[in-house]
């Protein structure tokens, strides 16, 4: 794991030194409106490193330069930054919290010294943001119990059987989220028995430990369906491990990650239900000018990225929430799935 972490740090500081030399090698429209910062929780793994380039380049297609700073998963350095940045007076800041509470009144005190303050990704309602670009999270559950549904009637012929529904931590909102969403539509369904375990601390070991025991408890389980690509891999390990051949249980998971996309072209993971990446740094980049501007935001369904969003305003703040999509075998190659690592080409374009 050390190894695998070094590696993936490797690549994250090569991934922003390349950012900085495109910012560097004649981007002078993207110093024509000033700096952003983006304040990422951590660059352990695909998800925020992808997040830096692709938040990198939208922003600079609108005129803003972006400054990234790794909080190491630390939230008191993450609060130090936010403290440093704002003596710094950036147009805006973009923040995904390493801690949804501990982070409030550094956001507040930039929010007081003018400087407004966007949500990516982690999603806080416990203070007023300018802007919050998120997943639509309950919808990725909802997603996942159609794909499932679809699953075991093409084995049965109708929705029955037994699922094995593997949570992160059960203390993030995120997989509470798609818990609900699942669970509530397969309420419908009461042939289909869920057994429900949550992997603390979204430990990928915690995951195949629980499918190693549920597998013996309960051997005719038919599907797994786990909250994130990551969990997914040490769960076919497990099948694998115990003589079944891909398909014979079948796995679902959700986020999109590279991971679960060579699980599906493998054969182990039949469905990964996508966190849009790309189109929540999209919708960033959509509103920024205004926020900026101080002008306010408009409710209503938006397209991102050919994505019908809904932005509505909440006690927090605006909030864009963008809908996943389902990948399988057949779609899987598709580069708008940010889990391929191919950053739209499409052009921002702002509202006005």
């Amino acid at each position: 794991m050390r190894i695998a972490r070094r590696t993936l740090g490797a690549a994250a500081i090569a991934l922003a030194a390349l950012a900085g030399a495109a910012l560097a090698s004649g981007s002078a429209l993207a110093q024509d409106k000033g700096k952003v910062y983006y304040l990422v929780p951590t660059l352990l793994d695909e998800f925020q490193t992808e997040s830096v380039a692709v938040i990198t380049s939208t922003m600079k297609q609108v005129g803003y330069e972006t400054v990234s700073l790794d909080a190491q998963n630390r939230t008191d350095l993450q609060l130090n930054q936010i403290d440093d940045v704002i003596k710094l007076k950036p147009k805006a800041i973009v923040l995904a919290a390493v801690d949804f509470d501990s982070v409030v009144p550094g956001v507040e005190r930039a929010r007081a010294a003018g400087i407004p303050v966007l949500v990516f990704d982690r999603q806080i309602k416990s203070t007023p943001f300018d802007l919050t670009s998120v997943a639509g999270t309950v919808e990725i559950g909802e997603i996942a119990a159609d794909q499932i549904q679809g699953l075991l009637k093409t084995r049965y012929g109708s929705v029955k059987g037994k699922v094995l529904q593997i949570l992160g931590d059960p203390g993030d909102s995120y997989t509470l989220d798609i818990q609900k969403g699942f669970e509530d539509k397969m309420k419908a369904f009461p042939d289909v028995k869920i057994i429900t375990q949550a992997a603390l601390q979204w430990e990928a070991t915690n995951a195949g430990n629980i499918a190693s025991d549920q597998l013996l408890t309960n051997p005719d389980i038919d599907l797994i369906f786990v909250h994130a690509a990551h969990l997914a891999v040490p769960v076919a390990a497990i099948l694998e491990a115990k003589g079944k051949k891909p398909g014979d249980v079948m796995l679902v998971s959700s986020n999109g990650a590279p991971v679960g996309l060579d699980l599906i072209r493998k054969g182990w993971e039949q469905v990964e239900v996508e966190q849009p990446l790309y189109a929540q740094a999209y919708g960033l980049a959509m509103f920024i000018d205004k926020i900026v501007a101080k002008e306010p935001l408009k409710a209503g369904t938006y397209d991102v990225l050919g994505l019908k969003s809904e932005l509505t305003i909440e006690s927090w703040g605006p909030n864009l929430k963008i809908p996943g999509a389902a990948i399988t075998k057949v779609n899987v190659d598709d580069p708008r799935f940010w889990g391929n690592l191919k950053p739209p080409a499409t052009p921002v374009q702002p509202v006005k």
